[in-house]
């Protein structure tokens, strides 16, 4: 299978998948306690990006509801239609993460939360690239990521009606990728899943000397 099938994939696994994954008045669940962490992190007013939003529950509608100025981006048509209605006050785009083009240091933080995963692995340390050139200095990145190296496919994922697949690499090689693109690594945890999980980190865009006045 080629990235594009890859992606395409993906793209048709949340459109099928959307209400059999997260329902619109689901609970922030695991997401509670990093979105509050993430929350004591902010200023008010903060600029957030949310890279695979889905349909803007929880993290999105989170954001909203304390006053910050929320982007989300997803794959899925289905997803962004959703996240529109359920967090009117946010901006939301469909759009394959790897190919948008966004202003430098115009985030105070971006949260990517079981999303990474699903890019071709070759396009992932230059999105990372990316999301370290899109935060302001001192910017807070929030990201799930692989814990093992993995590629595959499950075919009738959640014992829902569509395939879904994933690209990851192991927790040493996102911690590389990290420090390569200038973010400073705060925290890392693990975050079990059945017999396996992923890795949790906090990082921050550490200021260059290009950002001093």
């Amino acid at each position: 299978m080629n990235s594009d099938d890859g992606r395409d994939l993906v793209r048709r696994g949340y459109d099928k998948l959307s209400y059999h994954y997260r329902a619109d008045d689901a609970a922030d669940g695991q997401y509670g306690p990093w979105l509050d962490d993430l929350h004591g992190r902010l200023p008010a007013s903060s600029t957030v990006l949310d890279l695979g939003c889905g349909c803007g529950v929880p993290v999105a509608r989170s954001l909203a509801n304390a006053g910050h100025h929320v982007t989300g981006i997803d794959i899925s048509d289905v997803q962004v239609e959703r996240a529109r209605r359920l967090v009117p006050t946010g901006t939301f785009l469909r759009a394959d993460a790897t190919q948008v083009d966004l202003p430098s240091a115009s985030f105070d933080a971006v949260v990517c939360l079981y999303a990474l995963i699903h890019l071709p692995l070759a396009d992932q340390p230059r999105l990372i690239t990316n999301i370290a050139s899109w935060l302001r200095p001192g910017g807070w990145l929030l990201t799930t990521v692989g814990s093992n190296a993995w590629t595959g496919t499950d075919d009738n994922w959640l014992d829902g009606p569509a395939a879904m697949w994933w690209s990851q690499a192991d927790t040493a090689t996102y911690r590389s990728w990290l420090r390569q693109a200038g973010l400073e690594i705060s925290s890392e945890d693990f975050v079990p899943e059945g017999t396996s999980g992923h890795a949790l980190f906090w990082a921050q865009r550490r200021p260059t000397a290009s950002d001093r006045p």
